[in-house]
């Protein structure tokens, strides 16, 4: 059917152009050799403070007026504040020293103020390009409008102007999350919902004004915005975030959508061949019950024969499609593996067990409104992922900023596995590495922890290698059917685990992350691993939210226990096997900062021996700053 347009009118004499706009002052001012120590690691990880000890700097109460309020939900996006912190608890007395240690040296970021999703990106003419959802006044979410900044290497990035602004009706209480699709022709769509005076989501069109400017600087809104609003029987704040369009067998182009009816999580798709008119096609893409409204949502395909990404249109035979969604109720991102159907324009799971919400995420760590792009530069997809706070919000404006993006990530298909996706940082990032240390062979008894020799700790690449002892592995008779990364963590002992690396620890192990393994035996004498880490000691601050993330890794025969840890500063990204399981953590020490920072190797099994081998790099800063206009 086609979208009935006639109940919005464009409001006159709206310019069309976004204005570059430089970001103001913020609303809200900133306020303000290898020794092994037998026996030790099962006291530490179990006896250790859970919660801030009586010698932690003068604290403060703060008014219960500082429990945040909810930003976003009235108006149709998820929950943008962290609302696990009441405004009860005491506030810890950060430094200068420590809230300027947190921000990272070589994940994106903006100078200042709140950013979330990732928008749009692409490569043209030399340059990657990231838009994503700014608030140029403040580091709390509000007055979203695009920020954007350019890279010749997805590592080094410039800052440019805001690109767009909320300045016309369609889009005056927002500019929000979208995609950009590059024609066959050289053009470029960018499709966006925008959220209108009256607060109706609808999509909105806009493209850049001068397609020979490398840098893109100025993008011009569709004069006949908006081109698609909610369809009957779709809530007026349950229509958003139009994915990167593919072309049919037909030619018509197609565009999905995110959409929910009742608690059912679905995907519509609308076909066009201008990309100004559109048609809502019959039925939905996909639906999955009970997992509630459906955001940010991915398509594209994957090669089951060759490690090449694809073009967004491509399709035929070797090929699956990958369905993600980010569940606004959980704020989670869930993705399946399955089979698109061009005619019907319908795509299947190929496990319903695995389905869009109920089966395999993204990442299990503090992740969300993921967002990939087909390079053509370099054939690959590439993907991008938006590490949101779990501190206070009176901490972010102390600070003056909230959010970073993570590493660019490669995405294929797991040919080993055949059922999941392979995620591994983008190879640009090894250019940052320097003063690499070996340590090989490293036998790690039950109960054990090796302290790490290394200059500096707070900026590292890691990879590792776990080898368990196989005769005992064999030969161990607990079974452990029950255990889960959520309900667990690195101090529960088991006869298979937990053992892997400690990173952003003080000498003391006051303050540690564990990222490790745990396999578990069951009742049949199969075994299952998991891949965990383990935020709960991460910082003494009583305000900042403190999880166990993690799930299930596959492990097939023969093959070694392998992970790989980017550590920078407050966030430690986690890949085990190849990518198969991803974590991304959101700390906040207060102790294992700067030239404190350590890092350990543990094993806290109690019935297997390991022998872990790794190689640890340091890294350089990422160069992230202004464009430098001035100097042309």
């Amino acid at each position: 059917m086609d979208t009935n347009l006639s109940s919005y009118t464009r409001l006159p004499d709206q310019p069309t152009a976004a204005p570059n706009r430089r970001p103001v002052k913020a609303i809200a001012g900133i306020f303000l050799s290898i020794l092994l120590l037998s026996s030790l690691v099962a006291f530490i990880l179990n006896n250790g403070p859970r919660d801030a000890p009586n010698n932690v700097p003068k604290s403060q109460v703060l008014p219960e007026t500082w429990m945040p309020p909810s930003r976003g939900v009235e108006q149709g996006v998820s929950e943008k504040a962290f609302r696990e912190y009441s405004g009860m608890d005491p506030e810890y007395n950060w430094t200068n020293t420590m809230l300027a240690w947190q921000r990272t040296a070589f994940h994106f970021q903006p100078q200042k103020n709140w950013m979330n999703d990732p928008n749009a990106p692409l490569f043209h003419m030399g340059w990657y390009h990231i838009w994503y959802q700014y608030n140029p006044d403040s580091a709390i979410w509000g007055n979203i409008t695009w920020g954007h900044a350019v890279s010749t290497d997805l590592i080094h990035w410039l800052h440019l102007p805001i690109a767009m602004v909320p300045d016309h009706w369609f889009d005056s209480n927002g500019v929000w999350t979208g995609s950009a699709t590059l024609l066959p022709d050289g053009q470029i769509v960018i499709l966006y919902t925008g959220d209108t005076d009256d607060y109706v989501q609808v999509q909105n069109l806009a493209y850049p004004a001068n397609l020979s400017d490398p840098l893109l600087l100025d993008l011009v809104k569709y004069e006949g915005n908006p081109i698609m609003v909610p369809p009957p029987g779709i809530g007026m704040k349950d229509f958003r975030d139009p994915t990167t369009a593919w072309v049919g067998p037909d030619g018509k182009w197609r565009v999905a959508i995110g959409s929910k009816v009742n608690t059912t999580g679905i995907t519509l798709v609308y076909q066009t061949t201008n990309f100004t008119s559109y048609e809502l096609l019959e039925g939905v893409m996909h639906a999955v019950p009970g997992t509630g409204m459906w955001e940010c949502v991915d398509f594209y395909p994957v090669s089951t024969t060759g490690r090449n990404g694809l073009d967004t249109s491509v399709n035929g035979p070797g090929i699956k499609h990958v369905l993600k969604a980010s569940l606004d109720d959980e704020k989670k991102d869930f993705y399946a593996l399955g089979t698109y159907d061009t005619i019907n324009d319908k795509w299947t799971p190929d496990d319903p067990e695995l389905d869009v919400g109920v089966g395999l995420r993204v990442d299990y760590g503090k992740y969300y409104a993921s967002k990939t792009f087909y390079d053509h530069n370099k054939q690959r997809r590439i993907l991008w992922g938006w590490i949101g706070e779990t501190d206070s919000e009176y901490d972010d404006l102390m600070k003056g900023w909230a959010s970073v993006q993570t590493i660019p990530r490669t995405v294929v298909f797991d040919v080993k596995t055949g059922t999941n996706i392979l995620q591994w940082p983008v190879e640009e990032v090894e250019e940052l590495r320097r003063n690499s240390i070996e340590f090989n062979g490293v036998e790690l008894a039950p109960g054990s922890i090796v302290p790490l020799n290394i200059r500096s700790a707070t900026q590292l690449d890691i990879t590792a290698t776990f080898e368990v002892d196989k005769e005992a592995l064999e030969g161990v008779l607990e079974v452990d059917v029950g255990y889960n990364c959520s309900t667990a963590g690195a101090g529960v002992r088991g006869a298979l685990g937990p053992f892997g690396l400690i990173v952003l620890a003080d000498h003391s192990l006051f303050e540690l992350t564990p990222v490790y393994f745990y396999i578990s035996k069951d009742v049949g004498g199969g075994y299952k691993t998991f891949f965990c880490a383990d935020e709960i000691r991460s910082s003494l601050a009583l305000e900042v939210n403190k999880k166990v993330h993690g799930g299930m890794v596959p492990v097939l025969d023969g093959e070694k226990l392998t992970m790989r840890l980017l550590v920078d500063h407050s966030i430690v990204e986690s890949f085990a096997q190849g990518g198969r399981t991803v974590i991304t953590s959101r700390i906040y020490p207060t102790k294992a900062v700067d030239g404190a920072a350590r890092a350990f190797l543990f094993n806290n099994a109690t019935g297997v021996s390991v022998t872990a081998s790794l190689t640890v790099w340091e890294m350089k800063s990422a160069y992230i700053k202004p464009y430098p206009f001035d100097d042309i």
